[in-house]
């Protein structure tokens, strides 16, 4: 991989003081939220909405250097606001520290506090797709925000992939782009047949009633917690959690029994949002620096299938880290953990070019 290449001799060097120094959590600037409505936000289905609110949070100040951070399915904005993750990041001296840069974390449309079939239209909700997602981040930060141009991009699973699509939609809005456990190919394989089979679960669900339900879906919690133990956690973390099946089944009774807020057809729409997913055909209009950083247990974006060390060829600018599986890793959700990767994104910022603001 050509990261690897490059940067090989300084992650080396690095290795100790990442194991032997413990994630600190980092004081920052308390998160600003706000609300955007957009008028008349047109769907690439054509559907038109007459009013799409927009929920984000900003930390740090307007004038630093502009960054956009994006989340996974099934959350916001706020998820990533973690000791595992902002606490690594956002804090004084820090890679991402908000006396320098000016964070902006959005909720994307179906998710957290922006608009979402929840809100009262139910199914008749547009049925968006994550290129949708990414036109309404875009005039966010473009009209709403008056940004002209982004230091960096960085997202995480669903966020991810869209930092692909960022990428090659807007390829002179950003300097650096860094998609994590992420694939810029078609939606394919398990991590599709499990999407569905959520989706499946719910529509297949007689408590659902047509999404016009009365109490929310048993199937819900149940195909989530399915999911997660099939997609998420990593073999050697999960192994060294529950070694023995009592450990295996009072893992799996306490996730099934946590309490769960989920809504039905919010879950839907989001998983079944990347079911067009495919940024293949247009990564050589890709003009940042992008480090795609992946974990080697993850199980949704499998290494050894050997796509994505096919891919990054065709990016001009483009670089790999595979962070290695260790039973301190999490699978899908390594990436989450900041201190996998935050010295490689110190370098990176040191190294891309800027364009001017």
């Amino acid at each position: 991989m050509k990261f690897i290449k490059i940067w090989g001799r300084t992650m080396l060097g690095l290795a100790f003081i990442l194991t032997a120094l413990p994630g600190l959590a980092a004081d920052y600037p308390a998160p600003k939220e706000g609300d955007w409505v957009v008028r008349d936000f047109r769907f690439h289905t054509g559907e038109v909405l007459p009013e799409l609110r927009l929920h984000y949070a900003t930390v740090g100040a307007p004038g630093g250097e502009p960054v956009l951070i994006l989340h996974g399915t099934t959350g916001s904005g706020a998820g990533m606001l973690t000791p595992a993750f902002a606490g690594e990041l956002f804090g004084p001296g820090q890679p991402l520290d908000a006396n320098r840069y000016y964070i902006i974390l959005t909720d994307a449309i179906g998710t957290g506090k922006s608009s979402k079939p929840s809100d009262g239209l139910r199914v008749s909700f547009p049925k968006y797709n994550y290129d949708d997602m990414v036109d309404a981040q875009y005039r966010l930060v473009k009209e709403h925000l008056r940004v002209r141009h982004l230091r960096l991009v960085l997202g995480n699973s669903m966020g991810g992939m869209q930092t692909w699509i960022w990428a090659e939609k807007y390829p002179d809005f950003m300097d650096i782009a860094v998609p994590m456990a992420s694939l810029p190919t078609e939606m394919s394989s398990r991590n599709w047949m499990l999407r569905r089979l959520i989706i499946d679960s719910i529509r297949n669900d007689p408590e659902w009633m047509n999404g016009n339900y009365t109490k929310q879906p048993r199937s819900l919690q149940f195909a989530s917690v399915f999911f997660g133990v099939a997609t998420n956690g990593g073999s050697q973390a999960l192994y060294k959690t529950a070694p023995t099946r009592e450990k295996a089944d009072q893992v799996l009774d306490q996730r099934l029994g946590a309490p769960f807020n989920g809504d039905a057809n919010d879950h839907l729409y989001q998983w079944d949002s990347s079911r067009d997913y495919n940024p293949s055909p247009r990564l050589e209009r890709i003009q940042a620096v992008l480090l795609a950083i992946n974990s080697a247990d993850d199980e949704r974006n499998p290494p050894e299938l050997g796509v994505l060390d096919r891919e990054i060829k065709r990016v001009k600018n483009g670089r790999v880290l595979l962070i290695p599986a260790s039973d301190q890793t999490a699978g899908h959700g390594t990436t989450g953990q900041a201190k996998f990767w935050k010295q490689s994104l110190v370098e990176l910022l040191q190294i891309a070019p800027q364009a001017a603001r």
